[in-house]
């Protein structure tokens, strides 16, 4: 334990900020980096199975432009099953902010697993989740990388062609979470005038977006 004066606090904590500053600038360069990615063309059909019945992948953008999906363990053979999804998949789950500031950047989010619906509204509804959370029926988890491990995939729609733009998984989920961490996976990022994008990116003023997520 270091123990010291109010000055010498202020001097420590100002030379870190230096680091963390430089830090946030490599973050937002990294995510520039990562609106240029290539995209892949997605040319096979994957279909969902929601609450409101089975849905192919382009109707899971709800027609927005942009969507990330994150496969959650929730399953038989999965530890916690049938009252609980995975614990490290439970904990992330908990960190998701009202997906309604996403859609206000014409993006979709969404959680995928394997259970069956009435098991997935039974387990939302215990532990106080509201994302969209769909049952995967065919070959999504192991195409995308996320058969044996959690991950979150990113895709962006152009008309009715779907393209795969990105993929984090293990210890790059942990930072997600929030409407920022999601929007910087993404093609058209936070889509404000400040970032670095691609040309053709529409983007508005920082903050001229932000709501109330009941006033949108």
């Amino acid at each position: 334990m270091n123990v010291v004066s109010a000055q010498e606090w202020e001097a420590a904590r100002a030379a870190l900020l230096v680091r963390e500053k430089a830090h946030t600038r490599a973050r937002d360069a990294l995510a520039a980096e990562r609106r240029r990615m290539p995209w892949l063309l997605v040319e096979k059909d994957y279909a969902f199975d929601g609450p409101s019945g089975r849905v192919s992948l382009l109707e899971l953008f709800e027609g927005r432009r942009q969507l990330v999906v994150y496969r959650a363990f929730f399953e038989p053979g999965v530890h916690g099953w049938p009252d609980h999804a995975c614990t490290g998949c439970s904990l992330m789950a908990d960190q998701v902010a009202d997906v309604v500031h996403l859609h206000a950047r014409d993006t979709t989010f969404a959680y995928a697993s394997r259970a069956p619906q009435p098991d997935i509204a039974r387990l939302k509804a215990r532990m106080g989740w509201t994302m969209p959370w769909f049952t995967l029926t065919d070959d999504f988890d192991a195409d995308f990388g996320v058969d044996e491990w959690h991950g979150t995939n990113v895709f962006l729609r152009d008309g009715d062609r779907v393209f795969r733009t990105y993929f984090v998984n293990a210890r790059g989920d942990e930072a997600l979470g929030s409407t920022w961490s999601y929007l910087d996976l993404t093609p058209l990022g936070r889509q404000e005038d400040w970032e670095d994008s691609p040309e053709g990116v529409v983007q508005t003023p920082a903050y001229a977006w932000w709501n109330w997520h009941d006033a949108y």
